[in-house]
Parts: C-alpha cells; structure tokens; sequence
C-alpha cells in the first residue's frame, strides 16, 4: 500500500477506533496519536485497537490547542511510518475527528497518479484572508511561550509587552512563511526532507515560539523541499466567521457525498447516519454528481453570511441574542396607511383592487388586531387579541410578514392606535409608510360631539401623530417615508393615491380609473377653526382652503363614479 495515515485524537475515542478499524481493513498502516490529557476512555481505546492489523500507538504528549506539541505529535507519527513502511509513497495527516467520504481504495489510486505531488494548503502571510485575532505576521515575528486557551491574560500581557519594545523575531535564513489547514498528505521525498533538515534544531526553536505552529510549520518547509506543491488539502475542512471549524452533522450527507475531498474534518459524534453511510460501504448507493470546491466555499460563504448577518424577518435564537444584525426587519415588503380609512370609505377594498396588495385593518387598534375580512386568526395561527400583540407589537409584524412571505401585505393605521411599533416601521427598510396628517380630526367631527368636550382627545391625538412624524422624519429611518397635511391631500387628492399606487404596482403607467369614495367632509374648516378658538391648534391638519376643498371633491366624486 501507497499511503500511511497519522491520526491525532483527542476525545470522541469511540468514533476515532471506528475509522481506524476502516483504515486497518483497507490495509493502510496507521499511526494513533492520544493526547496525554485523556483519561479512562483511552484504556477502552486502547483495547479496541490493540487487535487492528497495522495500528501503532504514538507516544502520548499533552497536546494544548495552537501549541508546538501537535507539530511533535504529527513529526513522530510520520517518523514512526517512514522507519517501518519503506514502501509508502504518501503520508496523510488526520484527526480523530475526520471521516473518510470516500472509499480508500480511490485515495490510493489518486495518488498513485500524483506520486511527486504534496498535498497542503500553503500560503503567503501577505495572501491569508482567515487569521483571527488581529495576528498575522505578528505571528512569525513575535514569541508565543504561553497558551492561548489555558494563560489568557499571560498571552495578552506577553503579545502587548512585545508590542510595546516594538520586538522582530529575526525568521530563519531562506524561511518564507507560509500558513494554511494543518491536514496535508506529503510525499516520503518531502518529508525526509524535512525531518532530516540540516538545521532542524534551529527550525525547531524558531516554530516553537510561533503562534499556532501546526498551521505553519508543515506549511512553510514544504516550500523548500516539495517539488510539486498544490495548494490544497485533500480534507474538506472550513471554518467559520471566528475561526471554529464548522461540525458536519448528518443533514450534510448529501454534500459531502458531492465532495470531491477524500476526507471530511470535523464531524459530530452523534452523526450515526454519517458514520454508518462512509464506513459501512456494503450498502450500495447511487452515483451522485460532483461538485467542486468552489461550489463549496460558495455555500460555506452563505452559511457564515447567514450567521453574521441572520435572515431578513427572523430574529437571532440565542440565549442573548444580537440587536440590529438582521438583515431587514422584517422579510418583504408592505405598506403602512396612516390616516387614509378616516378619509375614504371602504378604502382596504379599493387599494386592494388597484395594487394587488392584501390590506389589513388596524392592526394595532387598541381593542384587536383587525385582519382582513374580519378574521379573529390569520396566518401562522396569529390571534387578533390585543394583549398577545401589545406583548411584543415587533415580533407580531414580523411573523405577519414571515407568514405571508409571497404576498403582499398593507394595513391602517392610526394616531388613536397603539404607538409602541412606530419606532420599528420607520426603521425597517421595507416599510412604505404613507402618511395624512390632520386627518384624526375627520372621526371627532363627525361624532357631534361639542368642541369643549373634545377638545383634550383632539391635543392628545395630535400629540401622538406628531410624535410619529418625528420619528419618521429622523435621519436614521429606512422606511420609505411619503407625508401630506390633510389640507395638501384635500388640495389634489388623485396625485397621493396614483404615487402610492404606482410605488406597490411597480408600474409608472398604472393609471388610476376607479376611485374611492370620499368619507363627508361636510363643515371641516369650521370645526377646525372652533378647536383653535377653544386654544387647541390643529396645525397638524394645515390651513383648510374650504373653496378649493369642495371643488376638488366634487371633481373627484365625477371620476369616482
């Protein structure tokens, strides 16, 4: 056989001892690093691979995340198959968390096609998008004696002290550092080479001190004594947005079945359907189509936009969850009337027929959330109780506009409504908020109420009306933001509707033909001028011309009918 294998395990044994047991049947020798600081579990280890023909047992270091003792513990392993299998031509680097995606036989055959060729990701400190911690050539330059995990506040200390004295570690002669995925599979050539360096004990004294030196170290002498290096690890292993490798679980059964890696690095211990799919190859499956590793960074890099940046409408479900990473508020579009169902009648009926738009009541009425239609429920098993939408008005919307996802949606609203939601539709980018201001005047004119007696709610409604334009009218709202005074809307009532409209429609030709009806206006102007004789101005509302009022409805009645 072509191919040896060093294994570096550090928990999850059980899993490690059932891919030895594929990689012993296949005949490939194999060479087991434990990490020192296992306890129990590794006697019970011990036993089950004790029987594997080709198994060896490394002796065990303590092997700290970043540290030197992974390249020592990965340098003995390959030591162990170069002394005792001269016949080997390639020697692969795995943990015991890797799984083998495809059947080892094909491994062998690739590389006895690519006999000469190193296997590892190899690349200049200058090219290296991935490295976390703000250390990137400060890595090689400065010295790393203390663990990053276990002397936290020694390793800032130290890295700050360094900083501080402005100190450059000098980089061996003829070094030119490298960094890439500690997984590789190198050729006997390479790594006698490399082992049996010249100036291994000065090598040995300069990498010791890096940080994270098994992603360096392999890396970075290759490039003096490969002879043909692709830049790749034959592992399918990626990582996410803070440098933790992502953990296949048994969902990922058909991508890695696409994969074209031979192994796959990190998968989960409880993923049974995955183990038993890759490592019990009686069951006969059909062939899949391949897919290439750029198709596959592609979804990585959609998997860590969708952690970081989250999905449009859904909120982040974790214990302490992330304000403002979403990537909209909500997950569509829709469109907020304020003020217009105290203008017109049946006003949800006609925006419906004209924009296509499903056109809710007001939703945030203080007595129940009005659904179209009048439905006490609506999608997503949404209820219209008030109290259950007052305890989170946000997430109410938002699962309104979740459970409609493909359909659009509008609804009323109004200044006697509740207000806690305002401060959300002016910064939701998919909002578009049309706004007639004034227009709470309409209801209290025609209850015939005396002006004396209604003189309070008519201040208190403007008050919360004008407090809603405030915040539109922030420059921090995204929502799109049109407002008319009741008295500019009354002026040239066709141009406000035929802009909304041809906003929801998309189209700028949508000419309005059927138009709403007007609710009576009859003796707004007086009414208006009676609150400001009773020290309430209605400035909201603007200045009422009662002549041009009326001649403009009468026009607009002609084409209503």
């Amino acid at each position: 056989m072509s191919v040896g294998f060093v294994m570096l395990a550090h928990d999850a044994l059980d899993r490690a001892a059932q891919v030895a047991r594929v990689i012993s049947k296949a005949g490939c020798p194999l060479v087991i690093h434990v990490d020192a600081r296992v306890g129990k579990e590794f006697d019970a280890f011990e036993k089950k691979v004790a029987v594997l023909q080709g198994v060896t047992l490394a002796p065990r270091l303590a092997c700290e995340w970043g540290t030197w003792a992974l390249v020592q513990a990965s340098r003995d392993g390959a030591e162990v198959l170069l002394r005792s299998h001269p016949e080997l031509g390639h020697i692969c680097l795995i943990s015991g968390a890797c799984l083998p995606i495809k059947p080892l036989g094909e491994l062998v055959a690739y590389l006895e096609r690519h006999r000469n060729t190193d296997f590892i990701e190899s690349v200049t400190i200058e090219d290296v998008p991935w490295t976390k911690g703000g250390l990137s050539e400060e890595r090689f330059t400065l010295s790393f004696p203390f663990p990053w995990r276990e002397k936290r506040r020694l390793f800032d200390l130290w890295v700050e002290t360094q900083r501080l004295v402005r100190r450059k570690r000098r980089l061996p002669e003829g070094l030119s550092p490298h960094m890439g995925s500690q997984w590789w599979c190198l050729t006997r050539a390479t790594l006698e080479g490399i082992l049996t360096d010249a100036r291994r004990e000065e090598l040995d004294r300069y990498f010791q001190l890096v940080w994270i030196p098994d992603e360096s170290y392999f890396q970075s002498l290759v490039r003096l004594y490969g002879t043909r290096v692709e830049s790749r690890s034959l592992t399918l292993s990626k990582f996410d947005f803070q440098g933790k490798p992502h953990v296949f679980y048994d969902d990922h059964l058909p991508l890695l079945r696409q994969s074209s890696a031979f192994f796959a690095r990190k998968i989960w211990p409880g993923a049974n359907r995955l183990y038993r799919a890759f490592l019990d190859r009686k069951s006969v499956t059909a062939p899949v189509a391949r897919i290439s590793p750029a198709q596959i960074d592609r979804m990585f890099i959609q998997a860590i936009s969708r952690r970081t940046r989250g999905r449009a409408g859904m909120v982040m479900a974790s214990r302490f969850p992330r304000t403002d990473c979403e990537s909209a508020l909500t997950a569509a579009p829709y469109a907020v009337f304020h003020g217009f169902d105290e203008i017109f009648r049946d006003f949800p009926g006609w925006m419906r027929t004209n924009s296509g738009s499903r056109v809710h009541g007001r939703l945030f009425d203080l007595d129940r959330a009005r659904f179209c239609g009048g439905q006490t429920g609506y999608a997503g098993a949404m209820s219209d109780s008030a109290a259950l939408r007052d305890y989170d008005p946000q997430q109410f919307l938002r699962n309104l506009i979740w459970g409609t996802r493909g359909e659009h949606q509008s609804f009323l609203f109004s200044a006697s409504d509740a207000q806690d939601i305002c401060g959300f539709l002016a910064a939701d980018r998919n909002a578009d908020i049309s706004v007639v201001t004034g227009a709470w005047a309409l209801p209290l004119l025609r209850s015939g109420k005396p002006v004396a007696g209604i003189r309070a709610e008519a201040a208190r409604l403007q008050q919360s009306e004008a407090d809603f334009v405030d915040i539109l009218r922030e420059r921090q709202t995204r929502a799109r933001v049109r407002i008319w005074s009741l008295a500019e809307f009354l002026e040239r009532p066709l141009d406000p509707l035929q802009e909304i409209v041809d906003s929801l429609s998309g189209a700028d030709t949508h000419l309005l033909v059927r138009m709403p009806e007007f609710k009576s206006m009859e003796g707004l102007p007086g009414f208006l001028q009676s609150l400001r004789n009773a020290g309430m101005s209605p400035h909201m509302a603007g200045e009422i011309n009662e002549e041009i009022m009326e001649r403009e409805l009468g026009l607009f009645a002609k084409v209503a009918r």
